[in-house]
């Protein structure tokens, strides 16, 4: 968690002048850069520090915060051209056995049942008490396992948590089996011209391949496991890569002749993510947070709501119901950006809630941020004020994603 806050830091200072590094953000790099020796390493790492990528710690991982030409070029690369993130500290696992949908559907909201071969969903981890343990995609493959990538951050309470489950259930005499996948590498190439640059290298038909569907197939003749998602709102996809071929594969996608590639980092990644309205685990959910709360009912499956079978089903249910009494909102803004943590007030002065993410955003030129509000509060264009270093700035509650999505649906 120490990483986490550092990088979070330097993301908001980072943030403060959208381009280029302030003399703080400088020196912040280098006490990162000191500690970098302890963390553990993705299979890109030698390549990150050869590119010039400014790398931090960030879940325990030594990551790259942004390279030469700064966050927001990176960003507005990715919503024009396309780039490359490196997300292999993200924990991907494969779940085996005749009994794997039922094991997974005990853990989460999805119904994996009920979804064709090769497609996946987003979907909750959820405690006992209906809080959110962590948010994840996985994907029912035609290859007798279910295939699951999860965040970095949440590693060290979700084996726990999944192999302690994993005990019970198999002494009740089920068949399941956990694998946790450390000999791969993990890119997410992201963009509106991901699929010119993909198709050049791969083996198999791209336009075949919808959001949220994966395939197993040959990318510049290294074996590859391609899945249609990503967390920019944009067309992309991510791609589970031998860990020894990693630098390879990276290194034929940026040479493409057919378009620019370049790399990103978590900065580009995190203001992306914030434009689709999409939730940072950690910041906009957590354990404390219910997926109704979070405004993510959606993820909860027809199939699930009427076997009550889920985590806390009857809990959550039943708070769809009546209503929570705090929703997750976005948020629109000009001038000094709002940072997580500050407080939202109503017009009187009022608070009714606090950020949870906020930043300039490259693309619309004002600030966006998300929080949690009192529910009577929520309401789409609703005026609020958010405390920004002691001054009350005008808000306005906004519909998300700000940036619309384009994902490939193959319409």
């Amino acid at each position: 968690m120490v990483g986490l806050r550092k990088a979070g830091v330097l993301l908001n200072v980072l943030y403060r002048k959208k381009i280029g590094l302030t003399s703080g953000a400088t020196s912040t790099l280098r006490r990162c850069q000191s500690e970098d020796a302890a963390l553990k390493r993705t299979p890109l790492y030698d390549f990150h520090v050869a590119q010039g990528g400014n790398m931090v710690p960030f879940a325990g991982w030594s990551m790259p915060v942004m390279y030469k030409e700064g966050l927001a070029a990176e960003h507005t690369h990715c919503r024009t051209q396309a780039v490359i993130f490196d997300v292999s500290h993200m924990l991907q696992s494969k779940i085996y056995g005749k009994d794997r949908i039922k094991f997974v559907e005990s853990l989460t909201v999805a119904d994996l049942e009920g979804l064709k071969e090769n497609t996946g969903t987003l979907s909750l981890l959820l405690n006992d008490k209906g809080g959110i343990i962590d948010d994840l995609v996985m994907s029912k493959t035609d290859q007798d396992y279910i295939y699951m990538v999860t965040n970095a951050g949440c590693t060290e309470k979700d084996l726990p948590h999944i192999q302690g489950k994993l005990v019970d259930f198999k002494a009740a005499g089920h068949d399941v089996t956990f694998e946790p996948i450390y000999d791969m590498g993990l890119l997410a190439l992201q963009g509106p011209l991901m699929s010119k640059v993909l198709q050049a290298g791969l083996s198999d038909d791209l336009s075949k391949l919808t959001f949220m569907t994966t395939t197993t197939a040959d990318i510049f003749g290294i074996p590859c496991r391609i899945t249609r998602c990503g967390y920019t709102g944009e067309d992309g996809v991510e791609i589970s890569v031998p860990a020894d071929r990693t630098v390879e594969l990276t290194e034929r996608l940026l040479g493409s002749p057919d378009a620019p590639v370049k790399m990103a980092g978590l900065g580009a990644r995190d203001s992306l993510r914030l434009e689709a309205g999409m939730c940072l685990y950690g910041n906009d959910i957590d354990e404390s947070t219910t997926p109704i709360e979070a405004t993510l009912a959606w993820t909860i499956a027809k199939r699930r709501r009427e076997l009550r079978d889920f985590p806390a089903a009857d809990f959550i249910l039943q708070q769809l119901k009546d209503k929570p009494t705090r929703k997750r909102v976005g948020l629109l803004s000009n001038g000094a950006p709002p940072r997580a943590g500050a407080m939202i007030l109503d017009e009187a002065g009022n608070e009714i809630g606090h950020v949870t993410s906020g930043c300039p955003s490259p693309t619309l030129k004002v600030n966006v941020a998300m929080g949690y509000v009192k529910t009577p509060s929520s309401k789409v264009k609703t005026k609020v004020k958010v405390q920004v270093r002691k001054r009350e700035l005008d808000a306005e509650v906004a519909k998300m994603p700000f940036v619309p999505s384009n994902y490939f649906t193959g319409k």
